[in-house]
């Protein structure tokens, strides 16, 4: 595929046909299905460029929507080497930046001045910690959640009114309690949070016929990038412009939909047909990215989704390499291995640099090892899309209270940590207790042993910090008998911080996991620093505590890259979505990783779980490697991993299998070794589990589990969904899927082989 854009009067001739069909349709609405690598915005570009060239559509009445600035910029300057000058009046850019626009000029009929403020998340966050406070339930209930629940509700165009009519359970009625509240303070404030953005312009065009004509016949041509992750908020917003005149194109990939739990709703592509019956719908299956083999491997793994419109990625690329699908023994030698091989290529290549590899993985715990071992061998790299490890919030917050065993007077640490997770402290208690700290020559910690003795101090808010101190204290002594991660283990578990993060909703879950992945970093602490055990003895006073610090406080200093220099790049899978690299690295391919284990509840979930492989293989553009480990530290603990469902449907003839050194010793001796279990010799699918009445044998994969007692009309409970009839049942064996209607969340359709179900 040509590299530039040529002038006005030749780009046409640079287009492939399905290109150049999609870019030559005129009025009505366009549904393109655009495959990964398959040149969508180049379509898009060029679209514009012909209404305004070739039909003479004033510039003025196209509108084009795209998700990121990045690549609104990208479109807008691409426009304009295509036409040769700015598209003066198109207006080109996020929804966002849309919605801020249409309300700058209207706002005043909701309400609310030209002036109002956006909030950002931080910003939003502190309001909705204020109305909490107010209404006296922040002690019980964490605002993140609240405030996930409250922007879920306005994606979904749900008022604070119709929230209140649904809430049911009792976080949900202290939801629909803060939310009017928040919105008020929001009003007062002349303020907007980025939900606003998105369901203000809805409301402003429902509720005031003239200003939706105006918008209606001012944007004659609207083009939408990245279709597929739109939510129902902005499917209404674009719904409401178009639909009388029809000029809606919308370019994406159903393939590659991975944000449902951001809200994207993937149904607005598939049925982009039936919401426009005219609707002319053209397949971009040409790709310019990949190589043959990699696309034969990414239309097998999608195959296997059943949601999807449907269409072969092709390529006149070289045939190009086998995949490389590595066994290793944990995630410390999967994470050194990437690193050996990396650094083999490199050797052995003129043409790779640093910057030629990506490494994806799942979640953002497993980025841990990655790094260590790419220090440990002296390659850059950069992470993208998230901060490195150690310097992650809840990673910074557990640390804290280290530092504060480990060295009392650190009053910062004592700061970040005296109300986390939540005890009662409040404001008045600890501007008492800094006041007769700073008064006494006190360290924070130090005067909060004595709070009750403190002039002014609340009583419940001195008994609090008191306990507080007795808890460091009870630490700090055990520090010098125990191993790190037991202590961190104990720590952990007293203050409850897995089931508080859990509660934060997607993000939280993530969270907790990194705070386990802290604990099996203390744990290879502990092996490796056990040869130090004379060290610590003779300087004493020491404990494995401080030399933990010691070493994540090195870990933390020495890791500043520059972005933009010639590094290795490490991040999540999502983040890698609209990018490209020579050589792609996929870890952790298993279950229960990739896909994580909350896939199974239900058939979207795990089809979603998929897409997102499937995003991870089209990355690459020559080279993939495929990696997973044995066992897998989760906390402090060992768990025996099974290889990924996902790689099922990679026949051998796409793969060469190879088994690190360590995985290969480990295996051969594996009789003598007392803690290795046998390596599970095929594939495993689903959690070995008994339930109610309903037989879930995974014991052979070759056996047909038997659901007879499950029918429709039956009453279930979901582990994650809650009780719930069964309306439809379609499949058989590993296949069946059941519908059912629950009683809290509605209609879902679970995969009956995963879904855990309990016959009530």
């Amino acid at each position: 595929m040509p590299s530039g854009d040529p002038g006005p009067t030749g780009y046409l001739g640079s287009l492939n046909p399905d290109q150049r069909e999609a870019v030559e349709h005129f009025a009505g609405p366009l549904l393109v299905l655009a495959g990964a690598g398959s040149g969508k915005t180049r379509v898009l570009t060029c679209r514009i460029a012909r209404l305004i060239e070739h039909h003479g559509v004033d510039p003025h009445l196209i509108m084009a929507v795209t998700f990121t600035n990045k690549a609104a910029e990208e479109m807008r300057s691409r426009v304009h080497k295509l036409l040769g000058a700015e598209p003066g009046g198109t207006w080109i850019g996020t929804f966002h930046a849309i919605g801020a626009r249409i309300l700058r000029r209207h706002g005043s009929r909701l309400g609310f001045g030209p002036d109002f403020t956006i909030l950002d998340e931080d910003d939003s966050l502190r309001e909705i910690k204020h109305v909490m406070e107010d209404l006296k339930t922040a002690k019980r209930w964490k605002p993140q959640a609240v405030r996930g629940a409250i922007s879920a509700a306005k994606n979904q165009l749900v008022s604070e009114q119709e929230y209140a009519e649904i809430a049911f359970d009792p976080f949900a009625r202290v939801v629909a309690e803060v939310f009017p509240a928040y919105q008020r303070r929001l009003r007062e404030g002349n303020a907007l949070d980025f939900d606003d953005l998105l369901v203000k312009p809805v409301e402003l065009f429902e509720s005031h016929a003239d200003v939706l004509e105006r918008y209606r016949n001012r944007f004659q041509f609207i083009l939408v990038d990245e279709y597929q992750d739109t939510n129902h908020a902005q499917y209404r917003f674009l719904e409401l412009l178009a639909r009388q005149h029809g000029n809606l194109c919308v370019v994406g990939d159903d393939d590659q939909s991975i944000y449902g739990w951001r809200g994207a709703d993937i149904r607005n592509i598939l049925e982009f047909e039936r919401d426009f019956p005219a609707a002319r719908t053209i397949r971009l299956q040409r790709n310019y990215r990949s190589t043959q083999l990699i696309l034969r491997a990414a239309n097998k793994v999608i195959a296997e989704n059943k949601n999807r419109k449907g269409k072969i990625l092709y390529t006149e690329n070289e045939f190009g390499s086998l995949i490389t699908l590595v066994c290793a023994a944990d995630e410390m030698d999967e994470a050194e291995w990437i690193a050996g091989e990396i650094m083999s290529q490199l050797a052995g290549s003129n043409h790779l640099t640093h910057r030629s590899f990506v490494v994806l993985y799942r979640t953002n715990a497993q980025s841990r090892a990655l790094e260590e071992a790419f220090r440990d061998s002296d390659l850059p790299y950069r992470i993208i899309g998230g901060v490195r490890f150690y310097e992650r919030r809840e990673i910074k917050d557990v640390i804290a209270y280290l530092k504060l065993v480990s060295n009392p007077k650190d009053a910062g640490s004592f700061l970040r940590i005296i109300n986390y997770p939540r005890r009662g402290i409040g404001d008045i208690t600890l501007t008492a207790l800094l006041t007769a700290a700073r008064k006494a020559g006190l360290a924070p910690l130090e005067a909060a042993r004595s709070a009750q003795g403190i002039a002014g101090m609340p009583r419940a808010g001195a008994a609090a910090l008191e306990t507080f101190a007795q808890m460091i204290d009870r630490y700090r002594a055990l520090a010098h008998h125990v191993r790190v991660h037991e202590l961190l283990g104990d720590l952990i578990v007293e203050l409850r911080l897995l089931e508080s993060l859990r509660e934060e909703g997607h993000e939280g879950i993530d969270r907790a996991q990194n705070v386990e992945e802290l604990v099996a970093a203390a744990s290879e602490f502990d092996a490796a620093n056990a040869l130090e055990a004379e060290d610590l003895e003779e300087l004493g006073h020491l404990t494995e505590v401080d030399l933990f610090l010691q070493k994540i406080a090195l870990v933390a200093d020495v890791d500043n890259l520059d972005p933009e220099a010639d590094a290795v790049t490490l991040m999540t899978l999502h983040n890698a979505k609209g990018l490209e690299f020579p050589v792609v690295v996929i870890a952790g391919l298993e279950e229960g990783l990739f896909p994580i284990s909350r896939a199974y509840d239900s058939l979207e979930e795990l089809e979603e779980e998929r897409r997102l492989f499937y995003v991870g293989i089209t990355r690459t553009q020559r080279k993939l490697y495929l990696t997973y480990a044995k066992r897998r530290r989760r906390g402090g603990d060992w768990l025996v991993s099974s290889p990924s469902t996902f790689l099922q449907p990679l026949h051998e003839e796409l793969l060469e299998t190879i088994e690190t050194e360590r995985y290969a010793d480990r295996l051969s001796s594996r009789r003598r070794a007392l803690d290795w279990e046998e390596w599970p010799v095929r594939w495993e699918r689903g959690p070995a589990a008994e339930r109610g009445g309903l037989r879930y044998d995974h014991t052979d994969t070759q056996d047909v589990p038997d659901f007879g007692e499950l029918a429709e009309g039956c009453r279930v409970r979901h582990p994650r969904f809650g009780p719930g009839t069964v309306t439809e049942l379609d499949g058989h064996g590993r296949d069946l899927k059941a519908v059912i209607d629950f009683d809290m969340v509605g209609r879902k359709k679970v995969v009956v082989w995963y879904a855990n179900l309990e016959l009530e």
